[in-house]
């Protein structure tokens, strides 16, 4: 059977990185919706709040003070969710029962001092300057001994759980490799053994050859809806060049980071033109003094919109019991993300 007649019935979908199936159910997009409805977000008007804890200069928790700093700015996070190596603690009592401490440092990064930007509404080069602070950061805490691997992420919009609108992200260091990048490891170790090539370098060039899945691209990053999404508008962001993390970024790949990232952000402003919710994370190599021959850097995209900015998916039901689904198909959805353009919105012509 087609993929083509497959866009129209019930299918399966394999993620090769995590090796699960997404079920697609393309039919499903007829049906009314009666569901819950999150309030629209709306975009930050002042340069500077005075009752934010992230802008230059203002009280945060602790007594502490966010200095008036004039680009971006790190630091550790006032409410970490992990805290440094102080004592080991298990409890095994049996086969099913068994916890341990967990490790880690949680730091949080400013992107910019003014309050009414984000990623979307970034100069490229401040965008380079946030691209370099993850790096920076990346090879700052995988130095140390007990880290094994450092995740850098963003959650934008309080759909997401963001508590400030201030533009920011987070990065966790974990003593262990969490979860989803060790099944990804587990993926791309295997390819690599069965194939003796990449798994990510011979997806993008697949995808790039296809280009009906590809969003947006540049001349070292392509961004694509992946074949097996699972999130309505979910997009990965790919190097074309084979390297295990931010860290071997060259000085030319960079600002084509910063690049990618800008006009995949602005696309999901303009899907529905409002500030788009979303969870972004690079997944990139352990830093457990191991070498990661299998490593491709590569960020994920989840934005939760569905039907409007004010519609979202949710996982319940047989997805939480099941398997994941969806009812747009991946090459629907990198259509209209292709359609809306790289000129944000906001900076349009009032005649549009």
């Amino acid at each position: 059977m087609s993929l083509q007649r497959l866009r129209e019935i019930p299918h399966r979908r394999y993620n090769p990185l995590t090796r699960e199936w997404v079920l697609v159910s393309p039919q499903r997009l007829d049906r009314p919706w009666l569901g819950h409805v999150e309030p629209g977000a709306v975009a930050a008007e002042m340069a500077y709040d005075p009752s934010c804890y992230l802008c230059p200069g203002n009280a945060r928790a602790g007594n502490a003070r966010t200095p008036p700093y004039t680009g971006t700015f790190v630091f550790e996070n006032d409410y970490p969710a992990l805290t440094p190596p102080a004592e080991v603690v298990e409890e095994k009592a049996s086969p099913l029962l068994d916890a341990r401490a967990e490790a880690g440092i949680c730091r949080v990064v400013c992107f910019s001092p003014r309050h009414d930007v984000s990623l979307s509404r970034m100069s490229l080069e401040d965008l380079g300057a946030v691209v370099a602070v993850w790096a920076q950061q990346f090879v700052e805490l995988g130095a140390l001994p007990w880290v094994s691997y450092v995740q850098i992420f963003e959650n934008r919009g309080p759909a997401m759980g963001a508590s400030n609108p201030h533009p920011h992200g987070q990065i966790w260091a974990n003593a262990t490799v969490p979860d989803l990048p060790a099944r990804e490891q587990a993926s791309l170790e295997a390819y690599r053994d069965e194939r003796g090539s990449c798994l990510l370098c011979d997806y993008v060039a697949a995808e790039r050859d296809r280009g009906e899945r590809v969003v947006d691209a540049n001349e070292a990053f392509t961004a694509v809806v992946p074949f097996w999404a699972v999130w309505p508008f979910e997009t990965l962001v790919i190097s074309h060049r084979h390297l295990a993390g931010l860290d071997e970024l060259t000085s030319g790949e960079r600002p084509a980071l910063a690049d990618i990232l800008k006009r995949i952000t602005t696309r999901y402003d303009n899907l529905f033109e409002v500030p788009c919710p979303y969870s972004m994370g690079f997944h990139q190599q352990p830093t457990d003094a191991r070498p990661h021959a299998e490593w491709h850097l590569h960020a994920h995209f989840y934005p939760p919109v569905l039907r409007s900015a004010t519609v979202h998916k949710f996982m319940v039901g047989y997805e939480l019991l099941a398997t994941p689904q969806r009812d747009i198909t991946a090459e629907t959805a990198a259509a209209r993300l292709r359609e809306v353009g790289v000129v944000h919105y906001r900076d349009r012509p009032a005649s549009e």
